[in-house]
């Protein structure tokens, strides 16, 4: 692990000079657990002084290695264990979990972070009270922090889906844009709901510092769709053996860059060194886009027939040239396809070349699910989570991470954009299916895991 040199780093100097290579994001994950108390003032105060404690040398180290290296690293993150957990003694109210939302916000901007996530729950089976506590905050936090980032796993394959919390889920994501329609609606842009979520996400707004994870872990999100679709031009007219070995090749090189910052950040902190999530993730610059590769693959726009293979292609051969640089490649690795993130995906959209449903059908093959998707604010709670429900029961089926991220923009309709900024981009609103499934969602209960899952 130790005998990268820096000739592989002068090896990218032109990726990172025109082709926008970067290290998405050092995100040093954290646990809580030794700050349970059952006072919530001693509770924040323990929590403040945990983060800002482990976390104080974060944003200089990343600088620091930016400076030598010349890599550039956008993000400095923070994750923690799940909120619901941390709080459970001593939250009796939503007012209580919300000042723990704004303790983690505070400390986030004393270390000049750029996110914070961790305010989150783990309910695949059932909530306790202090999770659906947590959860029912949600909207309320999400409006009065800058930082935090949350996230609720609904589902797995080995428990099947809780579909009291999908319904749930469905009413907090209106909420939640009802409650930030003054900021854009942008609290929604801070909430995922998940199937099997992994514990070593360093990305946002997913990642929190899972319960089999140790005291303190750096995780490396490392990201370069414009890296991708300057290899490809190279393969115009060739086969698809010639073109996977293209993907994989420099998705082996993306990784190395990874790789190297993880350990130059771990030796640094002096925080053990987690795994890299080598994530094809979109930016709104120009030239950073997963649907720019899908044209280099020989498709006129993201959406045309052949979009889904294209990303099974793109993500299977990104894994195995991620495997290949590193030892420790997890969290999300492959490829991500959020709409308001990515200018190609943009264009689709507005050109009618991608709905909701063909971007469904994709994520049954990509890293995460329907992300950054704008959809018209008059749509019912019901029909939001029905749309988690079938996201959360692709995740479970196929074994895989799947995750919503959806955002109803209050006074919004189809075609009007929703400008949120920076990173978050601009989403064009979309289309929903109106047609009612509200006595299915309100059925309650629990969706069984399926029969693959009785393995021991």
């Amino acid at each position: 692990m130790n005998n990268i040199n820096i000739n592989e780093v002068i090896e990218t100097n032109n990726m990172i000079e025109k082709e926008n290579l970067d290290v998405r994001t050092i995100t040093l994950g954290i646990s809580l657990l030794n700050c349970i108390n059952d006072d919530i003032n001693v509770l924040n105060e323990n929590i403040y002084k945990r983060i800002t404690t482990v976390a104080k040398d974060l944003v200089k180290t990343g600088q620091d290695i930016e400076k030598e290296y010349g890599i550039p690293i956008v993000n400095k993150r923070i994750s923690v264990t799940p909120i619901s957990i941390v709080g459970a003694t001593a939250c009796k109210t939503i007012e209580d979990f919300v000042s723990i939302a704004k303790t983690m916000d505070r400390a986030a901007k004393e270390l000049g972070v750029n996110f914070i996530g961790g305010y989150s729950a783990l309910v695949s089976k059932g909530m306790t009270a202090a999770e659906e506590l947590l959860i029912r905050s949600i909207p309320y936090a999400l409006k009065e922090t800058e930082y935090v980032c949350s996230s609720v796993n609904v589902g797995s394959t080995k428990t099947g889906i809780n579909m009291d919390a999908v319904r749930l889920m469905g009413s907090i994501i209106k909420e939640a844009a009802i409650v930030s329609k003054d900021c854009e609606c942008t609290g929604c842009a801070k909430l995922v709901v998940f199937c099997n979520a992994p514990d070593d996400n360093p990305f946002m707004a997913g990642a929190f510092h899972g319960v089999t994870e140790a005291d303190e872990i750096i995780n490396v999100g490392v990201s370069g769709p414009g890296v991708m679709r300057k290899a490809l031009e190279k393969e115009h007219g060739t086969d698809f053996g010639h073109l996977c070995d293209t993907v994989k090749k420099t998705a082996f090189k993306i990784t190395r860059v990874g790789q190297l910052v993880a350990l130059e950040a771990s030796k640094r902190l002096n925080v053990p060194f987690g795994i890299i999530d080598l994530s094809l993730a979109p930016t709104p610059a120009v030239g950073d886009s997963i649907a720019d590769i899908f044209e280099e693959m020989g498709l006129e726009r993201a959406g045309a027939p052949g979009t889904t293979a294209a990303l099974a292609l793109l993500n299977d051969q990104v894994k195995k040239g991620g495997i290949m640089a590193s030892s420790y490649v997890g969290g999300l690795s492959g490829a991500f396809i959020p709409v308001s993130e990515d200018q190609g995906m943009i264009n689709a959209v507005k050109e009618g070349a991608l709905t909701i449903e063909k971007l469904e059908a994709m994520t049954c093959v990509c890293s995460v699910g329907l992300d950054m998707i704008a959809i018209p604010g008059d749509t019912k709670d019901t029909t939001i989570a029905g749309i988690i429900a079938d996201e959360m029961a692709i995740g479970m089926i196929n074994q895989k991470t799947t995750a919503v991220r959806i955002m109803p923009v209050i006074d919004g309709k189809v075609g009007d954009e929703y400008h949120m900024g920076g990173l978050l981009g601009t989403a064009p609103v979309q289309k929903v299916n109106t047609f009612s499934c509200d006595d299915f969602i309100n059925r309650g209960g629990r969706i069984p895991a399926p029969v693959h899952s009785f393995k021991n």
